[in-house]
């Protein structure tokens, strides 16, 4: 973490429709349904292997012991019908400079194209300068174009910074201050 910035152990962030907060172990249906959804584009280790994998349990027991890729990568929970419809928060990353964090959102395709994305997004914003952070960092499928739209919309540019892939495409960096 930057200087400066002040760690949160329970973070729960709240919007006009939205819920972020702490994944339950008895979400973890959800999470698994992420990972079948996603475009055959995704880098094999973001999708459901051959053998099922990650399952159901085995998500369960990431949540239960927190070993989620951050405790800062929320669940988000429409507060009007209380289902979890995806994640986004704060994720650390090696491709980018200490004490700067990568934003990271997915939701599930049924709720797509409704502003949950941007409004997600806008919170961990907001929660991320309150926090002491300077600056955020967002990468990005180049073919992902309503994940590119959502981050220009919450301010994101795109750097000019690509990771070429032979098979997946083009990963694109964005960067936002804050």
């Amino acid at each position: 973490m930057a200087a400066g910035v002040t760690p949160e152990p329970e973070v729960v962030l709240e919007t006009a429709r939205l819920l972020l907060r702490p994944w339950r172990v008895t979400e973890a249906a959800v999470q698994r349904e992420l990972w079948t959804e996603r475009d055959p584009r995704v880098p094999p280790h973001r999708r459901i292997d051959a053998e099922g994998r990650p399952t159901v349990a085995e998500i369960e027991e990431s949540i239960r012991t927190n070993r989620l890729r951050s405790s800062r990568l929320l669940a988000v929970e429409r507060k009007a019908t209380g289902d979890v419809i995806g994640y986004c928060g704060l994720v650390d990353s090696e491709k980018v400079p200490d004490g700067e964090p990568e934003l990271a959102f997915e939701l599930l395709r049924r709720v797509w194209r409704q502003g949950y994305a941007t409004e997600a997004s806008s919170a961990v914003l907001d929660w991320a300068r309150s926090s002491g952070y300077e600056r955020l960092w967002a990468t990005v499928w180049e073919w992902n174009v309503a994940s590119r739209r959502v981050l220009a919309k919450i301010g994101f540019t795109e750097t000019g910074r690509t990771e070429v892939h032979a098979v997946h495409g083009t990963n694109l960096f964005t960067t936002k201050q804050l």
